[in-house]
């Protein structure tokens, strides 16, 4: 009798072991491609193509982009090991899991990417660089560009020459730097040189954009001072992209599913804390007059459209740290035309709640299966 008991709990327990397991390789793997395989790229609008800007022949596929922010990799001050193994998986498997489903032509990552690039050493840093290039890692065909971010190198006034150079160099990603694919120009920024104060930083990215523009007007075919060398033959309105919001009062106006809680929004913003100064977006939209702004910063999305019908997306953070249900961007781009769509990744409480109630079942399931009459019968007529 005692056999066949313990036979009977051992059954059991490997099979609530097996339903487990289950459970873990579909809240750790499986759910990441039930949710993701959802979303999809958005569709072209012929309506809201830019009649004055003509296709090309070799413009006739468009730009497959995906945009995501603040993925925040944690570093050796704050958070704890497993909380750092834990967000880190999380982003890795959605980041991994639309590179299999998606598979964008370009991603762009929008500032603070570290969590700790400020404060951290050299060589902290070259690891830092190393875990990134293995959590984001694209296919062949996909390429991935970033902008700085306050928590890369610091706010405007912390910002050295070192920090500054080490990103660049570190990431390959200069202040001011400008994308061109199949006719579609991505201005990328870093927001922290838009202090208009003259600083070593400030200076440099201040020419490089008015270059920029120089050579989009000579494009377009109304520039002064023109020569062959300009560096842009084929002319269509920029997208800005920049770890900053341009200036708002606060996430008031936001109404997005990952808008920021309704505690949060009615907190004024601090210029050049929470979003550009009022100036600097204004030069912003005078000098290179974009169509479309993809920011970060906030940790929570933003839909808005500003001056000269040109639309403003605030992407949420990528990090289930800072957000129970983040998202990222999905963007199709034409010379001439746009469109936009939001992907939803899984929501952390949702995944909680399926590992609580799952537990809850299988130990309901054991000790009942434990308890029911006919494995006591069974029992007592063998014994």
């Amino acid at each position: 009798m005692v056999n066949i008991k313990r036979f009977s709990f051992k059954k059991y327990v490997v099979a609530a072991l097996l339903a487990l397991l289950g459970i873990f390789i579909f809240c750790e793997y499986v759910i990441y491609y039930v949710v993701l395989i959802q979303c999809d790229w958005p569709s072209l609008d012929p309506k809201k193509a830019d009649p004055t800007i003509p296709l090309l022949k070799n413009e006739e596929r468009p730009v497959k982009v995906m945009f995501l922010a603040d993925t925040h990799l944690m570093g050796s001050r704050n958070g704890h090991w497993f909380d750092k193994l834990k967000r880190e998986w999380q982003m890795y498997r959605t980041f991994q899991t639309a590179m299999t489903l998606q598979r964008p032509d370009v991603v762009f990552i929008l500032g603070d990417i570290f969590d700790e690039g400020l404060w951290c050493s050299s060589s902290e840093f070259e690891r830092y660089i190393q875990r990134f290039e293995s959590l984001f890692s694209v296919p062949k065909n996909t390429h991935l560009y970033v902008v700085a971010g306050n928590h890369d190198m610091g706010f405007h006034y912390v910002i050295t020459p070192y920090l500054n150079q080490r990103f660049i160099n570190g990431m390959k990603a200069p202040s001011v730097r400008r994308i061109s694919i199949r006719g579609n120009h991505f201005v990328l920024i870093n927001s922290m040189a838009l202090e208009g104060d003259g600083c070593f930083l400030c200076r440099p990215t201040e020419v490089a954009v008015n270059n920029i523009a120089k050579h989009l007007k000579c494009a377009k075919g109304v520039g002064n001072d023109c020569s062959k060398s300009s560096t842009i033959k084929r002319y269509s309105r920029p997208i800005l992209l920049q770890h900053y919001p341009m200036y708002r009062e606060s996430d008031e106006i936001c109404n997005e599913l990952d808008q920021a809680p309704e505690e949060l929004k009615e907190i004024k913003f601090r210029e050049r804390w929470e979003c550009l100064s009022k100036e600097a977006s204004e030069q912003l939209l005078d000098i290179l007059k974009p169509r479309l702004i993809v920011d970060g910063h906030t940790h929570h999305g933003c839909r808005r459209i500003l001056r000269d019908d040109v639309l403003e997306v605030t992407v949420s953070s990528f990090s289930w740290r800072n957000k129970n249900n983040p998202s990222f961007l999905l963007g199709v781009f034409m010379p001439n035309n746009y469109a936009l769509s939001k992907c939803y990744m899984p929501v952390e409480t949702t995944v909680i709640n399926i590992y609580i109630f799952s537990i809850i079942f299988i130990i309901l399931f054991v000790i009942v299966k434990l308890r029911q009459p006919s494995n006591r019968y069974n029992i007592l007529k063998l014994h």
